[in-house]
């Protein structure tokens, strides 16, 4: 087990929308560096699934089954997890959706449920946690924002409004809570291999064009991102607050 800075052990974290994807990634990465993890989603059989997967490989990990859209199952839960588990110490807010359409033709519904899905659940579950965290005098929270916090592309006008607003959420949440102890960064990933970007990546052009893009020339890899997600949860960032660590092979620092 590590030890030092980057030692997690005793720590229990909330990884939202970690049934799959990045997220189970993420919590796989903080329960191998000693935190007890709770994962989230809001299907039951892919959660227990996931949660039975990462126990057979001797990490601690629970399920909570709740929706981060409903203030009401939140607050449920997060209150629920620290009676039975402890005190949360780690969260990391990675529920999102994706759709794709020209904004011109972008149905009303879908703006809404990405905005509910990406952007407000991390003001929910955020402060719900927050709220627990202050009196306690320390914590970490790390909001997954993206390559699109900064950056648009076609067709997804609505995610790039939903991530960017995950940025600057986040510097909200460290100008509020930063005097608590609480240190609250952004993680973005670039292009990287989920089932979210399957379509994109069976694109031919568009697959080409990222790889020419990205100076590693290549997609990431989920597991690619857990170092940095480890270093924001754990001491080693303990004077880092209010940033946005972007994960992309270069692909933002390059014209």
């Amino acid at each position: 087990m590590p030890s030092g800075l980057f030692d997690l052990t005793g720590r229990v974290a909330l990884v939202t929308g970690s049934s799959r994807g990045i997220g189970y990634t993420l919590a796989r990465g903080l329960a191998q560096h000693g935190a007890h993890v709770v994962l989230n989603a809001r299907r039951e059989d892919v959660l227990e699934a996931a949660v039975a997967t990462l126990r057979a490989e001797g990490l601690q990990v629970d399920g909570r089954l709740f929706d981060v859209t409903d203030q009401d199952a939140v607050e449920a839960a997060v209150a629920a997890i620290e009676a039975e588990l402890g005190p949360i110490a780690i969260l990391v807010n990675n529920a999102g959706i994706q759709q794709r359409a020209p904004l011109h033709e972008f149905p009303r519904d879908g703006w809404e449920r990405i905005i509910e899905t990406n952007l407000t659940s991390v003001y929910l579950v955020g402060s719900a946690v927050a709220r627990r965290m202050i009196p306690r005098g320390r914590g970490r929270i790390i909001n997954i924002c993206s390559l699109t916090s900064e950056l648009g592309r076609r067709t997804i006008a609505p995610y790039a409004a939903s991530k960017g607003g995950v940025k600057m959420l986040t510097r909200g949440m460290c100008a509020d809570w930063g005097a608590h102890g609480i240190r609250v960064n952004g993680l973005a990933p670039g292009y990287i291999v989920t089932e979210m970007n399957r379509a994109l990546m069976d694109d031919p052009e568009f697959d080409a064009w990222v790889r020419r893009r990205t100076p590693v020339g290549r997609w990431g890899e989920p597991d690619e991102l857990i170092g940095a997600a480890v270093f924001l949860a754990s001491d080693a960032s303990d004077f880092v607050n209010g940033q946005v660590l972007v994960v992309d092979g270069g692909f933002s620092a390059v014209i």
